[in-house]
């Protein structure tokens, strides 16, 4: 009953967090159980281009090291404030949601080549910790019960932690970075005389992915709004 209750609990976590945060612990599980070998999933550009291992480009955001404090430290990270977005600022706007990832995704990679990184899905998890902060700003946060501040502090106390763990500091300022560019593009640079939304989702992804909304001038028919009687006694 308590696993039922688990999983019913999971399936109304909004549809991106869900299977995002399912790939990361499926892939580190089949990696657990030696199913597959890290060696298969890091992000090599010999690899990805001249051997054409086109999976390596995904894989390398879904593992996050092997089972320990880190792995589910990350973990929380990711799934927390990957839904604390979708169902904020991006209720409603799944597909934006996904076009931010596949952005962020992007650019990470290709910075992640002048830094010789290979598994990036850390800096994917500070690029959501970074937009939710800019977009929370007067939130306040309590960093592992130890220390409260305000929310746009939180992406440096994540950095900091993660160097005490033992992580290298250019994974973390990779996904800041990240964060900052999509921030600025989408809610600065709109805002600013002469500025315009850079970042268009296109359509195809609204219709798959976005639930239409209803028309506010949709009128019921009369048999829609129609009561029965009470039965009779």
């Amino acid at each position: 009953m308590a696993w039922q209750g688990l999983a019913a609990e999971f399936l109304q976590v909004p549809a991106v967090t869900r299977v995002y945060t399912a790939a990361c612990v499926l892939t580190t599980a089949a990696v657990q159980l030696e199913l597959l070998s890290p060696f298969q999933l890091y992000f090599n550009p010999h690899l990805v281009f001249r051997k054409f291992q086109v999976w390596r480009l995904v894989t390398n955001f879904l593992f996050f090291g092997p089972l320990g404090f880190s792995f589910f430290f990350n973990m929380l990270f990711v799934f927390r404030y990957c839904r604390l977005l979708e169902e904020g600022s991006f209720r409603g706007r799944t597909a934006d949601f996904v076009c931010m990832l596949l952005f962020g995704g992007i650019l990470i990679t290709l910075l992640g080549l002048l830094g010789s990184l290979f598994f990036l899905g850390q800096a994917l998890m500070a690029m959501l910790v970074y937009v939710w902060s800019r977009r929370s700003p007067q939130l306040r946060v309590n960093f592992l019960g130890l220390v409260t501040f305000q929310a746009p502090f939180l992406p440096w106390a994540l950095l900091s932690f993660s160097v005490l763990l033992g992580n290298s500091i250019l994974v973390d300022l990779l996904g800041i970075s990240v964060g900052h560019i999509y921030y600025y593009l989408e809610d600065v640079f709109p805002s600013q005389p002469g500025g315009k939304r850079l970042l268009l989702t296109p359509g195809f992804l609204k219709l798959l992915l976005d639930t239409p909304e209803e028309d506010p001038d949709y009128l019921p028919l009369r048999e829609d709004q129609l009561e029965l009687p009470p039965p009779q006694q």
